[in-house]
C-alpha cells in the first residue's frame, strides 16, 4: 500500500498545528517501509484541512466573537454556531468534498495552538466521526457542514475558555482550521471502526517492573481511539517487553481492569439528531458485538476457569480478555514491531521525544494489514531533569510517597485541594468535578496555585475510574497526586491528551498505590485549620508552613514533604 496522505488545502490561511505535525511526518512514512514489500503496512490517512480563513469569516459574519469570553453553557454556543452561515466560497468547496469522498470521515480541529510545545491544547477542542454514507450527496454535505460547525464552536467551550483563563489570556485569540481526514477501520455490519486503536509514547514518565523511561510506553484498545484518549480502561505495554503483561495482581484482576466495550461508527440507522453531540454517529458496542464480527482473534485470549489461566485467541468458548496477546505474544501480525519503527521515526524525523496515535485494520481476503497513523506531537519536558535524592526523600516526614511519579524536580507550595476522603464515592465524581471547577476558579482568581490529591483518574471521562475533570478545570494545580486505595482501586494512569498537557507544562504527577507505597497521611490534612473554601465533597487548606513536591526523574520517585 502506497502512501496516500497528500495534504489537500481548502482556502489560504494557516492550517494548525494538528494538520502541520501529520503534513510534516507524512513525507517520512515511505521511508519506514523500505524496497522490500512489508507484511504490515504503514501509511497516513489522506486529509483536507479547512484553513483557519473559514473559521475567521464564519466568526466575523455571524457576530459569533462574543462567545469568547460568556459564561453560557457549551450546549447554547454549539447551537449558536449551528445556526451561522458559511461563506459561499466554503460551501462549493465543501460540496465538492462529499462528491468525491465516501468513506467515513472524522473531522477533527487543528487549532493554532494545538499540539504546540509552548502551549499544547491536547484534547481541548471536539473530534466528530460522521458515516458519510447518506443516499444523497445534499444530506451528507448537510452532516459535514454540521460536524465542521460543531468542532469550531468548541473552540469558545468551557474546557477551552477554563483552559485559555488558567494560561492568563483569552480564548478570543485563538483561530480554529479543521482536518477532515479519513477514519482508519472496516465496515463489520452496521459497525465501523479499527481492529486495533493505540496510543504511543517515545518516552514513558510511568515506566514500572523492568522497564525504563526510554523504553516508552503504548496502550491500546479495540475500536476507536475515543477509549484510550477519555482515560477509559485500555492494555499499556512497554514496547521493548511486549509480552510482559501489566503488574495485575491476579487473572481476576486483570479481567475486571480491562477493556468490556469498544466504539465504532455507526453505519446503520440514526439512533438519535443532535447535531452538538460528539457522539451523535458513534455507539458504545459489548465484547460480544466484535466477538460476532471476528476481530478479537488479533486482540483477546479466552478465559479457562477450569485452569485459571487464559488461552490466546478465541477458538473455545469462555470470557473474552482484551489482552491484545495473539498479536504481542504470538506474533499473528508484526504489529509491535511496525509500531515501534514508528515511533523511533516520528521522533527522529522531530528531533524530541513524541506521542503518536494509530488504528490498525485487520488483514481480509480483499487486503492486507495496515497501521494509520493519525496523530503525532512533540512531548515536553524530558531534557534538563534536575537531580532529587531519592534517599532523602525517605527519610523525611512525608504527606505521600510513590514509587510511580511523572516529572522531576521540586516545587514549593503553600494550598491543597483534596477530595474528602469520608464524603468520596464513585457514583459522585460527576458531581465532584463540577465543585472541583468551581474551587479552581476562585483561587485562580487570586492568583493561587495548588497541590491537588484525589482518588483514581484524574481526567478519565469514565466517572468509576476516577473524576472526569477537564484541563482547565484544574487549571490553577501546579502538582497532582492520583491516589488507588481503599477508596477506588484502580490501575493507576497510563496516559492520553490529559497527560500531553501535564508533561507540556511541567506539572508533577504522583501516583500513589496505598497497598504498595504506603497511605496518605489523611489524618494530618484533615488536622489543618486554615480552610478557606470548602464545599460538600472538596475542601481547600492553606498550610502555614507550606509543603515541598519532589521528584526523582531518574527513578520516578517522589514524595510530598511536610
Amino acid at each position: 500500500m502506497q502512501n496516500t496522505s497528500v495534504m489537500k488545502l481548502l482556502g489560504d490561511g494557516r492550517i494548525g498545528g494538528k494538520a502541520a505535525g501529520l503534513s510534516r511526518i507524512s513525507s517520512m512514512i515511505g521511508t519506514l517501509q523500505g524496497n522490500e514489500e512489508p507484511a504490515l503496512h504503514i501509511y497516513v490517512p489522506a486529509f483536507t484541512v479547512i484553513t483557519t480563513e473559514f473559521f475567521d469569516d464564519f466568526v466575523e459574519r455571524n457576530d459569533l466573537g462574543k462567545y469568547a469570553d460568556t459564561s453560557l453553557p457549551d450546549e447554547r454556543i454549539a447551537l449558536a454556531f449551528q445556526k451561522g452561515e458559511v461563506s459561499p466560497r466554503l460551501a462549493g468547496d465543501l460540496w465538492g468534498f462529499v462528491s468525491e469522498a465516501h468513506e467515513p470521515i472524522a473531522v477533527r480541529s487543528s487549532s493554532l495552538l494545538e499540539d504546540a510545545l509552548s502551549s499544547p491544547l491536547a484534547g481541548i477542542y471536539q473530534t466528530k466521526m460522521i458515516p458519510n454514507n447518506q443516499p444523497s450527496d445534499e444530506m451528507r454535505f448537510r452532516k459535514l457542514m454540521e460536524a465542521v460547525k460543531f468542532v469550531w464552536s468548541s473552540t469558545y467551550f468551557e474546557a477551552a475558555r477554563e483552559f485559555h483563563r488558567g494560561l492568563g489570556r483569552s480564548v478570543s485569540g485563538e483561530s480554529m482550521a479543521v482536518m477532515l481526514q479519513d477514519i482508519v477501520g472496516k465496515l463489520y455490519n452496521d459497525r465501523f471502526y479499527p481492529v486495533i486503536s493505540g496510543v504511543g509514547k517515545s518516552y514513558n514518565y510511568y515506566a514500572f517492573g523492568r522497564s525504563k523511561p526510554d523504553n516508552g510506553v503504548i496502550s491500546l484498545a479495540l475500536g476507536l481511539g475515543k477509549s484510550i484518549v477519555d482515560g477509559s480502561a485500555c492494555w499499556s505495554y512497554n514496547p521493548t517487553l511486549p509480552a510482559v503483561p501489566p503488574p495485575f495482581g491476579s487473572i481476576r484482576e486483570l479481567m475486571n481492569s480491562t477493556q468490556t466495550r469498544f466504539w465504532a461508527v455507526n453505519m446503520g440507522r440514526q439512533l438519535d439528531y443532535d447535531p452538538i453531540k460528539e457522539t451523535e454517529y458513534m455507539i458504545s458496542c459489548g465484547m460480544e458485538e466484535s466477538d460476532y464480527d471476528d476481530t478479537l482473534r488479533f486482540t483477546a485470549s479466552t478465559y479457562d476457569p477450569a485452569s485459571d489461566r487464559l488461552v490466546h485467541g478465541t477458538s473455545r468458548e469462555g470470557p473474552r480478555v482484551l489482552d491484545f496477546a495473539p498479536v504481542l505474544q504470538d506474533g499473528l501480525l508484526p504489529f509491535n514491531q511496525a509500531v515501534l519503527d514508528l515511533l523511533h521515526g516520528c521522533a527522529e524525523q522531530t528531533g524530541s521525544p513524541v506521542e503518536i496515535e494509530f488504528a490498525m485494520t485487520g488483514p481480509t481476503y480483499e487486503c492486507d494489514a495496515a497501521i494509520g497513523l493519525v496523530q503525532v506531537r512533540e512531548m515536553a519536558g524530558i531534557e534538563g531533569e534536575v537531580q532529587v535524592e531519592s534517599a532523602s526523600l525517605s527519610e523525611k516526614k512525608a504527606l505521600a510517597r510513590s514509587a510511580g511519579s511523572l516529572g522531576n524536580g521540586v516545587i514549593d507550595l503553600d494550598h491543597v485541594v483534596y477530595l474528602k476522603p469520608a464524603e468520596f464515592s464513585a457514583s459522585r465524581t460527576r458531581e465532584i468535578a463540577i465543585e472541583i471547577a468551581k474551587v479552581n476558579r476562585e483561587l485562580a482568581a487570586s492568583g493561587i496555585k495548588y497541590l491537588l490529591i484525589g482518588f483514581g483518574r484524574w481526567g478519565s471521562t469514565d466517572p468509576w475510574l476516577g473524576v472526569p475533570i477537564t484541563w482547565g478545570h484544574i487549571s490553577g494545580a501546579r502538582a497532582i497526586l492520583e491516589v488507588s486505595g481503599e477508596k477506588m482501586r484502580v490501575e493507576l494512569s497510563q496516559g492520553s491528551h490529559f497527560f500531553h498537557n501535564l508533561s507540556s507544562f511541567g506539572i508533577p504527577y504522583i501516583s500513589v498505590n496505598e497497598p504498595l507505597d504506603g497511605p496518605v497521611d489523611w489524618e494530618w490534612l484533615e488536622s489543618q485549620i486554615d480552610s478557606p473554601i470548602e464545599t460538600r465533597h472538596v475542601r481547600c487548606v492553606k498550610i502555614p508552613n507550606g509543603l515541598s513536591v519532589q521528584i526523582d526523574g531518574r527513578t520516578g520517585y517522589g514524595a510530598v514533604l511536610i
